[in-house]
């Protein structure tokens, strides 16, 4: 397998939680799988870790970022700061470029929404925030915006796994808001494109809640029994 390749591949995973989060990255049993040594293994490691995905310990070696207390609680603390401030600076910078790539991803983005693929929507989720943060080339803001979404898009693997049509339809409202951010950069307002961006944070918000603590065990350990029969 080509770096490039292995890198993708280590990155796809790492986002859709194949590789569990904290888990270790054992390098030999990483060579035998995708058939290549151990140097280029090592660069990819280090180009991840330099990117957030991966975390290096001296002793220790290479493990899956974390998605622990600390960690969600600032996310949550920092999400809402970071996607607005790039809201405002790509409603002031739109190009028609810029514009393209968020129409191209957020076809692909409706697409998965109607075929109910929750890892194609995080994914094409993770592309359109990027592709925002990309407009609003701010060489400050960009690598907060890349490390959230790490986070983020691992975390909301929950929220696109639609279990009820109450968030189904979460899911449909998140999709309409993705085009009314897309005009709002096109008419370039600022003010509207910040306001849709932090409702579109509140339902991407209410899903990490849910990850954090899910749905509590019933009382009766064998009501979901009775209610299927």
């Amino acid at each position: 397998m080509k770096k490039a390749d292995l890198y993708a591949t280590l990155r796809a995973r790492i986002l859709d939680l194949s590789l569990a989060p904290g888990g270790a990255l054992e390098e030999t049993a990483l060579c035998e799988t995708y058939g290549v040594s151990r140097t280029p293994l090592r660069e990819t490691l280090q180009r991840l870790a330099g990117e957030g995905f991966v975390t290096l310990a001296a002793n220790r070696g290479a493990a899956v970022s974390s998605m622990d207390l600390p960690v969600i609680r600032s996310l949550m603390q920092t999400a809402p700061m970071i996607y607005a401030a790039i809201a405002r600076l790509a409603a002031e910078n739109t190009t028609p470029a810029g514009i393209n790539v968020l129409k191209s991803t957020q076809r692909s983005f409706r697409k998965a929404v109607e075929q109910a693929d929750a890892g194609q929507m995080a994914i094409h989720n993770h592309r359109f925030h990027e592709a925002i943060g990309e407009m609003a080339a701010s060489p400050y803001l960009m690598p907060s915006l890349k490390r959230l979404l790490i986070d983020h898009t691992r975390m909301s693997q929950r929220f696109y796994n639609a279990r009820t049509r109450a968030e189904q339809k979460t899911i449909r409202s998140a999709c309409d808001q993705h085009d009314a951010m897309i005009d709002a950069f096109v008419q370039r307002a600022p003010a509207h494109a910040v306001a849709l961006t932090l409702d579109h944070w509140a339902l991407s918000r209410d899903g990490i809640e849910r990850f954090v603590a899910p749905p509590p065990l019933p009382l009766d350990p064998t009501q979901e029994i009775k209610d299927a029969v």
